[in-house]
């Protein structure tokens, strides 16, 4: 049995004697007609039960009503909250959401910048979490209608919006400090990232305050994941640091280290206290419960899409700068005065 096939806009366009493109101006509400015409079309819609197709309206006006939100990995659970809202933001503005996952991959955020320029979104949030080598800088500057956050594309001109990743770094040193450290281990992501620079930068001067300059430093730089938490454990072993603190600057990381310290028999915070930094995952169950700066999730969600729709992206300055969302420290049971020798 076959089904029966829908009316098209050329059905009603042949009924009421007028062409397709008069009928679709009509109903997208770009062209006044005379009430006669007007009348022999909507006739022509009522008795063919004509149903338009709102995704193809919207697209005939040069919009789709649907944000893409492009993240590194949802299974991770900091951009998974970001994605929750996000997505909660877009419902309350009656706007779709699509999602794309780039498992960290260069070649996948391409792509779907790409997209954007093939208008099937009318914008874009933008989340990366590795360097980049311009490519990607200069396909956003050429795209438009481009929010960056969480992790800067150096050289966009687009609207940025990051935590404030400074006042993270500097909150962390000045609780280390305040508890009596001097030696301290930052673990943090690449190098040419903004979140591991600015979080090293805070660090470095809480703790050369607190401590009157006697702080020494040292760092690792990698991933922010549990993997690559797990490699700096094992290294801070091997190599024996004399540090009595370290500041892991993501939740997976610190997870990745505490799982390979707490296996090696490594005490905390008796022989060794650490901070972490995100606070998204359940930091409370930690044996200890873990000290960490808390990123404001929800809210760099919310207000990245706040900040994609209602930036006027006809104007014409040349840049649009960066917003900062604040921090704060949430004080557990991971640190404690360094073990007397």
């Amino acid at each position: 049995m076959s089904k029966e096939r829908a009316t098209s806009l050329k059905d009603v366009a042949v009924a009421a004697g007028v062409s397709v493109t008069t009928v679709s101006r009509l109903l997208n509400g770009s062209l006044e007609l005379p009430a006669e015409t007007r009348q022999r079309i909507e006739t022509a819609i009522r008795d063919l039960r004509y149903e338009p197709n709102p995704h193809a309206r919207r697209l005939s006006r040069g919009r789709s009503d649907t944000i893409g939100l492009v993240v590194p990995d949802i299974a991770n659970p900091f951009f998974a909250t970001l994605v929750a809202a996000v997505e909660q933001k877009a419902d309350g503005e009656a706007k779709a959401l699509s999602l794309y996952a780039t498992l960290n991959r260069s070649g996948r955020e391409v792509a779907y910048l790409r997209m954007l320029e093939r208008n099937h979104v009318d914008g874009l949030v933008f989340v990366t979490n590795h360097p980049d080598n311009g490519e990607l800088a200069g396909l956003i500057n050429r795209t438009g209608k481009v929010v960056v956050v969480d992790e800067d594309v150096p050289g966009t001109t687009v609207p940025k919006l990051f935590c404030d990743n400074v006042q993270g770094g500097y909150l962390a040193g000045r609780h280390l400090a305040e508890n009596g450290h001097r030696n301290v281990l930052y673990i943090g992501g690449a190098e040419g990232m903004i979140s591991t620079r600015r979080r090293f930068q805070g660090l470095e001067k809480a703790m050369m305050e607190g401590t009157g300059g006697a702080a020494r430093l040292f760092r690792y730089g990698g991933e922010y994941t549990t993997e690559f938490g797990r490699r700096a454990a094992r290294r801070f072993l091997d190599e024996g640091l004399p540090v009595t603190a370290i500041f892991a600057s993501s939740d997976e990381i610190a997870i990745g280290l505490i799982e390979v310290l707490r296996a090696q028999g490594v005490s905390i915070p008796q022989d060794l206290s650490i901070i972490g930094f995100d606070d998204v995952g359940p930091l409370h169950l930690f044996a200890p419960p873990l000290t960490a700066i808390r990123q404001p999730v929800r809210a760099i969600g919310e207000r990245a899409l706040a900040l994609l729709l209602e930036t006027d992206w006809e104007q014409s300055e040349t840049s649009h700068g960066e917003e900062l969302l604040p921090v704060e420290i949430v004080v557990r049971s991971s640190v404690a005065p360094p073990p007397k020798q």
